[in-house]
């Protein structure tokens, strides 16, 4: 009786009757997916709104338009900006009965090192105020050169926002676009910013005094 002839695997291979898996190669072409690629590119490129860089609008008059304007004391709001960004407001020439007030604090976190914030909300109600109690009045802005950039951007942004919502409110009222208000009811924030002189420091000084005094530093 014959016996049965089983072959050997090979060395290495477990014994069974198993026959190994084929491996397929498989070869994916790319091209059509890079044209997709390359076609979403350019719609989203073509569709795509890119954002506007966000400046500040200022504007001012021509150099040949330049000229000295005269303002009355009556009609004078002085905002100053001492070398630790704080923010001091007065009416008039200061005087030693009349030195700028502090412009009260914004809270304050537990662990925050600052001892002054701007409050931009006491600063906007400040100027609407002045503004409403005197429709002549002129702002004049000074910055110690100390002080942050970004104190003079507020100042701005305040009087930006406060010429652009009066002026909404006045286009509501007269059922107009802004840009068909007339000249003459338009409202225009008047504003000049000064160089900081040593006579301010010595302004500051002694309202930094008086405001010890009265307990707000």
């Amino acid at each position: 009786m014959a016996g049965e002839v089983a072959e050997r695997a090979p060395k290495g291979e477990k014994k069974g009757l198993r026959r190994p898996k084929r491996r397929i190669a498989i070869r994916i072409d790319m091209t059509p997916m890079v044209d997709i690629a390359f076609l979403l590119l350019i719609f989203y490129m073509v569709t795509t709104v890119f954002s506007m860089p966000q400046a500040m609008e200022i504007n001012l008059p021509p150099i040949e338009q330049e000229e000295e304007v005269e303002v009355k004391e009556s009609n004078l709001l002085s905002i100053r900006v001492d070398a630790d960004s704080r923010f001091w407001w007065g009416l008039k020439t200061p005087t030693p009965d009349n030195l700028p007030l502090l412009l009260p604090s914004a809270p304050l976190n537990a662990d925050d090192s600052a001892t002054y914030r701007l409050d931009s909300d006491t600063l906007r109600n400040l100027l609407i105020a002045q503004n409403r109690e005197n429709p002549k009045l002129n702002t004049l802005i000074l910055i110690h050169r100390d002080a942050s950039y970004a104190d003079m951007v507020n100042i701005l942004d305040e009087i930006d926002f406060l010429e652009r919502s009066w002026n909404a409110s006045i286009a509501q009222s007269l059922d107009v676009d802004v840009e068909d208000i007339p000249k003459d009811q338009k409202f225009s924030y008047r504003y000049a910013i000064g160089d900081w002189e040593d006579r301010d420091n010595k302004i500051i000084d002694a309202a930094i005094a008086q405001a010890a005094e009265r307990g707000e530093l």
